[in-house]
């Protein structure tokens, strides 16, 4: 089917297919539901959107879930997994299209699975890729501005997220679950819609006992969790899970367990050790809110940052407003090469770098090159932050061209190097 499909495309004129484009892909949703007959009508759909948190608010449900003896699947921008077999996202989207997302299903269903985690993005909904997705739950992390160009407006944006609250609300399933994240302001418009229940989870509902720059131990309904991962995000994005958890009857302890055994996330706040005595923090961060809130996750130590900013006309805006960020919260700034695709890389990091007043932007425009400057910079203690690209799989250049790539990969090599000096 899909070699069908990319033959039929040759032959349609751009202009054309522009037109038609949101029946093609309404018509691509039918086809695959009914190719592979309806699976999420036989199996738990729980959805995750948002701006940032969906990838690891998706990893601490599937740890509740497996920790309760559940067996899961998850489709996620790090991951496709389905029972004990996982692979990496190489698609350099979190939903792909062509009928993948019901392909995946059915092959979930089929090997007994009990819950599917979806993350689900704007851009997904975009391309009508939920629909035909019957969902049980759907978690709503945070909203801030993401996609503006491809959208149009933030308004824009945030109804393309608001369709798959009102795809939920279609749903048949029974005992469907709206549950939002009431610190954003955003929150609320997600706990509207005609479901059996809406559920609001808050910061404001844990006790956070301590804060350091690998974990967190917070108080949750008399209990003591440990959040393996730093950041007050991250004990939010438990929250989510344990939110959730709470509603399947799941028993606090167990979701306890499952949230302990999380040991890392790969991509999200990944910690590099190889023995130097400084740290490498490996984060997909790449908006002005996630970025400031990685930075100050590690606020007691000396920031090193290495950062970018996509091309191909995404929110340039934020680029300056990045470097920004970085000044004001980092004592060594790097900034370097992310994904230019048809824009002049120079270009993009002169626009980034623009933002940095109080310190010097070292810039270094070959991203290996970058990251293994930064250990040059760094001291006994310091934390080196990388951010933009997490899992990334490639570095996209002109004409969609694709340089493979992981940042952490890069990351251990060029350590090596250094170490061995």
């Amino acid at each position: 089917m899909e070699k069908i499909l990319r033959f039929v495309e040759k032959f349609i004129p751009k202009q054309v297919y522009k037109f038609f484009q949101p029946l093609y892909h309404i018509f691509l949703a039918i086809l695959g539901m009914i190719i592979y007959r309806m699976p999420s009508r036989h199996i738990y759909v729980i959805g995750v959107t948002g701006t940032k948190g969906k990838s690891s608010t998706v990893e601490f449900i599937n740890a509740v879930l497996e920790a309760s003896g559940k067996k899961t699947a998850i489709l996620s921008t790090i991951r496709f997994k389905i029972g004990d077999q996982t692979r990496p996202n190489k698609y350099k989207m979190t939903m792909p299209g062509r009928l993948f997302t019901q392909k995946f299903l059915r092959r979930a269903v089929n090997s007994h699975c009990e819950y599917a985690i979806i993350e689900m993005t704007s851009e997904a909904a975009r391309f009508f890729r939920h629909l035909g997705i019957h969902m049980d739950a759907l978690i709503f992390t945070n909203l801030s501005p993401e996609h503006i160009e491809s959208h149009g407006s933030f308004a824009k944006y945030k109804e393309a997220k608001l369709r798959l609250v009102k795809q939920l609300a279609r749903s048949d399933k029974p005992a469907r679950l709206s549950i939002a994240n009431i610190d954003n302001e955003h929150g609320v418009s997600f706990l509207v819609y005609p479901v059996e229940r809406n559920i609001g989870y808050s910061l404001k509902n844990v006790k956070i006992l301590s804060e350091t720059q690998v974990s967190s131990i917070i108080e949750y309904r008399g209990t003591r969790i440990l959040i393996p991962l730093p950041g007050k995000f991250n004990i939010s994005n438990a929250l989510a899970s344990l939110t959730l958890a709470s509603e399947l009857d799941i028993p606090l302890d167990t979701a306890k367990k499952g949230i302990e055994s999380l040991s890392i996330i790969r991509g999200r706040v990944e910690k590099v050790d190889m023995g130097q005595d400084f740290t490498v923090i490996v984060d997909y961060a790449h908006t002005d809110d996630s970025l400031r809130k990685l930075y100050e996750a590690f606020s007691n130590s000396r920031k090193i940052a290495v950062l970018g900013s996509t091309g191909g006309g995404r929110d340039s805006w934020k680029r300056p407003v990045l470097g920004k960020i970085a000044d004001e919260h980092c004592d060594e700034i790097i900034v370097t090469n992310e994904d230019p695709y048809d824009e002049n890389p120079m270009k993009i990091i002169t626009e980034v770098a623009s933002g940095v007043s109080k310190h010097k932007a070292h810039i270094i425009v070959d991203r290996r090159e970058a990251i293994s400057y930064s250990f040059s910079l760094a001291r006994a203690g310091d934390v080196i932050l990388i951010t933009g690209k997490g899992t990334d799989p490639y570095i996209m250049g002109p004409n969609n061209t694709k340089t493979e790539w992981d940042d952490a990969t890069v990351v251990r090599e060029e350590l090596k190097k250094y170490l061995e000096r």
